[in-house]
């Protein structure tokens, strides 16, 4: 018995979560911009949303937040310096606390830089990562609020530290356009170059319309032993570097 992962296309091409708990039937709902395709999820596995979990305060993140609150009669969690830019939020969080759906838990990781209220939820027990904009499979968010060493903090030090097994669902589905960048970045990198080939052939029959996306399509989750192999962010020795390539991905 774990976690159920449901993984639900949003908006053009963001990632929804629906994690529950397979023991109770608790769930949570992660990152929710749209609210129809979460019931419908939640009707479909007759799953009880207990709560729900933001990474972060952005719109494509979080725009359903109020609805669902409402709907299921639900607190709404994120990084407790998001009180007034997260819709719907009721309860913080911060490093080192835990939230349990079920019989699952989940520790909070405080991961600054894409924006300064960014948190990561990690099921140690069900090896998931829910990474949000900060890790994306072969790529990471942007610098919109931190800096680089806050970035290579995150990414190199805090994300890198969980086990090679951890599975990684983020919050976009970027990862062809992010490998095609590290290709660019690192030309000589087997491993790169084998999983675009990959991650070409499945999306080669993606729906235009990403909510009628089916599993086949979808590159998400990875791991963290694929991201410390591919991602060039992850790969940088160093914060300095990490900005350079973020910029160059900026403008790629």
């Amino acid at each position: 018995m774990g976690l159920q992962i449901e993984r639900i296309p949003t908006f053009g091409d963001n990632y929804t979560y629906l994690v529950i708990c397979d023991e109770t039937s608790e769930a949570a709902v992660i990152d929710a911009p749209e609210e129809a395709p979460v019931v419908a999820r939640v009707e479909a596995t007759g799953a009880t949303v207990t709560k729900i979990l933001s990474t972060h305060h952005h719109p494509d993140h979080s725009l359903a937040n109020p609805a669902l609150a409402k709907r299921y009669g639900v607190p709404v969690y994120g990084h407790r310096s998001d009180a007034e830019r997260l819709p719907g939020f009721s309860d913080g969080l911060d490093e080192g606390d835990s939230v349990k759906v079920g019989n699952q838990q989940a520790r909070v990781l405080f991961i600054p830089s894409h924006t300064m209220g960014h948190v990561a939820y990690v099921f140690d027990e069900a090896k998931a990562l829910f990474s949000g904009d900060m890790l994306f499979a072969g790529g990471c968010g942007r610098l919109f609020e931190g800096d680089a060493q806050m970035m290579y903090d995150a990414l190199c030090v805090k994300l890198a530290a969980l086990p090679d097994d951890m599975r990684v669902f983020c919050g976009h589905e970027y990862t062809e356009s992010n490998l095609r960048f590290a290709a660019h970045v690192e030309p000589e990198n087997t491993a790169v170059a084998e999983k675009l080939a990959r991650v070409e052939a499945i999306r080669a029959g993606a729906a235009a319309d990403w909510h009628d996306a089916s599993e086949a399509e979808m590159t998400i989750p990875s791991t963290l032993a694929e991201e410390k192999a591919t991602n060039p962010f992850m790969r940088c020795p160093d914060a300095a570097e990490l900005g350079r390539r973020r910029t160059l991905k900026d403008n790629f």
